[in-house]
Parts: structure tokens; sequence; C-alpha cells
């Protein structure tokens, strides 16, 4: 069985050391066991959970999230149902701030409209607008 060191597991996952670090503290990424000077040893199974990690992550969900996608994954008795129970609450997450993004699109387009873009700043749309 192939063992990385940390560094090498960071290469491998595309993340810098520090990154497979805090996944131990924060415990998406179990502590490895270490060799007899102290050095972590990681399998290739750390290296598969670590690139879920970084796509879950790419997918907008919280190291929270990530966790519990990661522990129905281990339980004997979890189900495609429970995986995409969490990928439509995501789902419906993203929907809501695509929403309070347009929001804040249409306020700055409308913003944008009311300036001319010349005259003295003192007398800027934009900024009275903000001050309100």
């Amino acid at each position: 069985m192939r063992v990385y060191t940390i560094a090498q597991l960071a290469q491998a996952a595309q993340v810098n050391p520090a990154t497979v670090r805090y996944y131990e503290r924060r415990g998406v990424l179990p502590k490895p066991p270490r060799n007899p000077s102290g050095h972590r040893q990681y399998a290739p199974d750390d290296l598969r959970r670590l690139r879920f990690i970084k796509s879950t992550q790419a997918l907008g969900f919280s190291l929270t999230e990530i966790a519990d996608l990661l522990s129905i994954r281990a339980e004997a008795g979890g189900s495609c149902r429970d995986v995409r129970q969490r990928i439509q609450s995501k789902m419906a997450d993203v929907q809501k701030k695509i929403a309070a993004l347009q929001k804040i699109l249409e306020v700055l387009q409308q913003l944008e409209t009311n300036c001319p873009g010349r005259g003295p700043l003192r007398n800027c749309p934009i900024l009275a607008a903000l001050d309100t």
C-alpha cells in the first residue's frame, strides 16, 4: 500500500499542507498514524477523501456540510436518498443566493443608470443614493 507524507498528499490533491492540517483539526480528515520519527503517514483513502472535500467545497458546501456527507458515506444504513436530500438543500441555498445577488445587481444597475458619469463629485447621484 502506498504511503504519503503530508507534502506528497497535499501535492497530489493540489492543496497546501496547512490545509491538510486544518482539515484534520476540523475533523473532516482523520488524523493519520505517524512513523517512528513522528511524520504523518497518509493512505490512498486519505487522498480520495481530501479530493472529495475539495470537490464538494467547489460546489459551495461548508466543512460542516461536508462532514455530514462523509458521515452518510460511512454509515452502514446510509442511502443515495440521504445524499440527494443534502444536494437538494444545497440547491435551494444556491437559488436563494442567486436571487439575493440578482437584487443587488438590479440596484447597482439602477444606480449606474441614474449617473451621467460627469460633473462634480458633490453632485454624484450614486454617492447621494448610498448616503440615504
